[in-house]
């Protein structure tokens, strides 16, 4: 049966559609009637602006809820949702928008005329802008639509998103994830993590990456949950919220800085059933730290933006300080050397990784394993569990 990345998200949202989803710092809370009604807003306008299925959809903003529906707009219609750092500047910005070509652009106001010059001799390009309060002109454009819109049918392996790696090895490269590589993947997060609609995620990370959006907030939509949607990383704001969450997602700073303050305790956090890091290697003296401090093991996974999420430790049992956890269920993955022999345990090598959540096209890189693995370009022991 052909569907979407949309649908199958859509199919997850709770029977009563004015549950909260998203609470934001000053109160203000909006519900998944209103991600159904403005994703259908957002998409509306986009197609109006020229965009048709597969093209491509940059968007630079501040993190908001407004930010949130216009992925959903754009994978509702068919688009190919592009996600830039907002620390990106002029020039570099410059080799994305070559590179990527897309039909629509959304950025910061402050950067609408730096971008209106890079579009130059990009026929047919359009700019609008949003900014971190959900006010711009895209939001103008989708108020003056219907909040009704038809998501366009796609096949598992049309593209959903591109997002572009960091460039450790040259010039940033853009991994292009399937509608299956995101479903599969926030599908398997939201059971191995235990997701249910009476979670509330604390959400203070980005969303122009993987991390943040197609994990976070991925596991957030597909189980009916609700999250408190801070703008960026605040300790006063996160201290504050902390009781009426469920679930935290963070890098190690995150965890290091809750630590700092003696008002960080476990009585703060006896609501938590789960703190997950990621995106950075965690210190054995923080996991530690942090067991003493809350009672609580830190969750530690390993993901790259090619594939989601690989490895997580688990939710019921051990989590074995300075690990990453074993392959996710529906993951395989093996440490070879540079010839793709797979190594014995306690050796250095490159991580291969294989399964419905990895950027397909990566295993071309090495034709010998084209069928079989996918290479990450990663060093680390091979696995010994």
């Amino acid at each position: 049966m052909t569907t979407s990345l949309f649908m199958r998200i859509r199919a997850c949202f709770p029977g009563n559609l004015d549950k909260t989803l998203i609470e934001a710092p000053d109160g203000n809370c909006l519900t998944y009637r209103d991600a159904d009604e403005w994703s259908a807003r957002y998409a509306n306008a986009l197609v109006q602006a020229g965009a048709q299925k597969g093209d491509r959809i940059a968007v630079q903003v501040e993190k908001s809820p407004a930010a949130l529906f216009l992925y959903l707009g754009c994978i509702r219609a068919g688009l190919v949702y592009l996600p830039l750092n907002t620390a990106y500047q002029a020039h570099e910005l410059s080799y994305f928008i070559e590179d990527a070509s897309p039909a629509v652009i959304v950025c910061q106001p402050s950067g609408k005329a730096d971008m209106d010059t890079i579009v130059q001799g990009h026929d047919g390009c359009a700019v609008f802008t949003l900014d971190g309060d959900g006010r711009g002109s895209i939001v103008d454009a989708a108020a003056s639509q219907v909040d009704d819109f038809t998501p366009v049918a796609c096949a598992d392996d049309d593209l959903a998103a591109i997002l572009y790696t960091s460039g450790t090895t040259g010039k940033p490269k853009g991994a292009m994830m399937t509608q299956m590589n995101l479903w599969s993947n926030g599908q398997t997060l939201v059971d191995l993590w235990g997701f249910t609609a009476s979670d509330t995620l604390l959400h203070a990370l980005p969303i122009f990456h993987t991390h943040g959006l197609f994990i976070a907030c991925h596991c957030v939509l597909m189980s009916g949950a609700d999250m408190i949607f801070l703008p960026k990383f605040d300790r006063d704001q996160v201290i504050k919220a902390l009781p009426r969450a469920t679930v935290m997602m963070g890098v190690p700073t995150f965890y290091v800085r809750l630590l700092a303050g003696e008002d960080f305790s476990a009585s703060l956090v006896s609501n938590m059933r789960l703190f997950i890091s990621g995106s950075a290697p965690l210190l054995p003296e923080t996991f530690s730290a942090f067991h003493q401090r809350t009672g609580h093991y830190l969750l530690e996974r390993y993901g790259m933006t090619e594939m989601g999420m690989a490895t997580s430790n688990p939710l019921h049992g051990e989590r074995i300080i300075h690990t990453v956890g074993p392959a996710l269920p529906d993951v395989e993955v093996r440490v070879c050397d540079a010839d793709g022999n797979v190594l014995p345990k306690g050796e250095v090598g490159v991580l291969e990784a294989r399964g419905p959540n990895v950027f397909p096209v990566i295993g071309r890189c090495r034709k010998k394993h084209a069928r079989s693995f996918a290479m990450m370009v990663f060093l680390l022991p091979a696995i010994s569990r």
